[in-house]
């Protein structure tokens, strides 16, 4: 029985053992393309700018250098290591959500479709993108079957550039609370930010789009499992209803659903290792942006300071692999790729834009329900793209698992209207 789980985990770290006959869509040219190298890479790259970060923060704090610190550099430490405490007079009060009195019902109408259409188009248009860049080759003739983009890091830096800059013109146009948070704090989830984000890319190598999106919907599943085990939560009848609907849907679609022509059972399990660790990065990232909205900052605020030390982080790791150079020779090689990599990180941008918008108009059922159907819109928009195919069977588990994120949101509504606490909704801060 060992023998046949190590023989599991072993495929699945190296996917090409296991093909047979059959080739990955991307087969690595060497070990040291194999996705699970490459995300120890990354990993350690990224630790060789945390750890000296963490001694050094923990040097100024054994230092007491709140009270002894003096210079040029004083004010930099403070800010980074120890925040600033905001003043009453400093603190910018929350524009409260607009309410359907103060404006005509023709009005809030015409917000909520520039709202849903606005998150429609961005998050469509960034899923298509997102499978054409990291699916699908570059440059292919009748000669040549050109070459697929393979670094995943390259592109979520793309993603971070232009999400920091969006973010820090927000903070200079629009007045902005007192910042008080230490900036160090921003540095762990820009890390499972990161992580989760290269995961993501990374498993479309080896599972279909669809595959992903459901991966991702279905993502309360392992939130609950969490809960209940480490904080000893106790959850509502309706929310083990879903959540059992869920995963009943998520296997139906599994088990039914045509293998794709890539596929292979040892990269099928690859795709859904990476999406397992999407799902604990990206969870690690909601929870810790609810505690560092503590300290009141606005969600820009919390956009940039986030998508900072991402930068950073993938800025450092691709310099230190010699990866960077590379990625922006790919891009002057095919400037398809160039307009590709570009579009997807101004949706990205404005789709987080968005967000914040749509959630102060009108709260985050709306916001919610319009994510639920542009996840089912996604799904179905890349079968129609890319030629993905879904059984019958498969049909109704995306149906069931969408009816039950659905109910969700209503019994969510229903608890609220009558006064109880409802189960808290993930922060929707960096979700790409």
């Amino acid at each position: 029985m060992d023998a046949r789980w190590w023989a599991v985990v072993v495929l699945a770290a190296f996917p090409s053992l296991g093909a047979g006959g059959e080739t990955p869509e991307a087969p690595p040219e060497s070990w040291t393309q194999l996705w699970f190298f490459r995300f120890l890479v990354n990993a350690a790259g990224y630790a060789s700018f945390m750890v000296p970060g963490y001694l050094l923060v923990q040097y100024f704090r054994r230092k007491n250098y709140l009270e002894t610190g003096r210079g040029l550099c004083f004010p930099l430490v403070k800010a980074c290591v120890f925040g600033n405490e905001p003043k009453a007079s400093d603190e910018v009060p929350l524009a409260p959500r607009t309410e359907a009195a103060e404006t005509t019902p023709m009005w809030q109408a015409l917000k909520l479709l520039f709202c849903a259409t606005g998150l429609q188009v961005s998050y469509l248009t960034w899923g298509v993108l997102q499978e054409r860049v990291m699916t699908r080759s570059y440059g292919a003739t009748a000669t040549s079957p050109g070459e697929r983009f393979t670094d995943s890091q390259f592109l979520v830096l793309m993603n971070r550039v232009l999400a920091l800059i969006v973010a820090g013109l927000s903070c200079v146009l629009c007045k902005q609370p007192r910042h008080g948070a230490p900036m160090y704090r921003y540095s762990f989830a820009s890390l499972s930010n990161v992580l989760s984000s290269w995961c993501q890319y990374e498993a479309l190598k080896f599972v279909s789009f669809p595959t992903q999106v459901l991966a991702k919907a279905s993502k309360v599943i392992p939130v609950m499992l969490m809960g209940k085990l480490v904080s000893r939560r106790s959850y509502e009848h309706w929310e083990y209803l879903t959540a059992t609907l869920i995963s009943i849907g998520v296997s139906m679609f599994l088990l039914s659903s045509g293998p794709e022509p890539r596929s292979s059972p040892a990269t099928t399990l690859s795709g859904l290792i990476l999406l397992a660790g999407y799902i604990a990065f990206d969870s690690f990232t909601s929870n810790w942006q609810d505690a560092l909205f503590a300290y009141k900052m606005s969600s820009v605020q919390m956009m940039f300071g986030v998508n900072f030390f991402s930068c950073l982080f993938t800025v450092g790791s691709l310099l230190e692999q010699g990866a960077l150079l590379e990625g922006t020779r790919f891009m002057g090689r095919h400037s398809e790729f160039a307009a590709h990599a570009l579009l997807l990180s101004i949706c990205s941008a404005c789709g987080q834009l968005f967000i914040f918008y749509t959630i102060g108009q009108f709260g985050a059922a709306v916001f919610t329900i319009i994510m639920t159907l542009r996840q089912a819109f996604a799904i179905l928009l890349s079968c129609l793209l890319y030629g993905h195919t879904i059984t019958v069977v498969g049909g109704l588990g995306v149906a069931v698992v969408f009816a039950a994120l659905l109910l969700r949101v209503y019994a969510r509504g229903r608890l609220k209207q009558r006064g109880k606490k409802a189960v808290p909704v993930e922060s929707p801060v960096q979700k790409v």
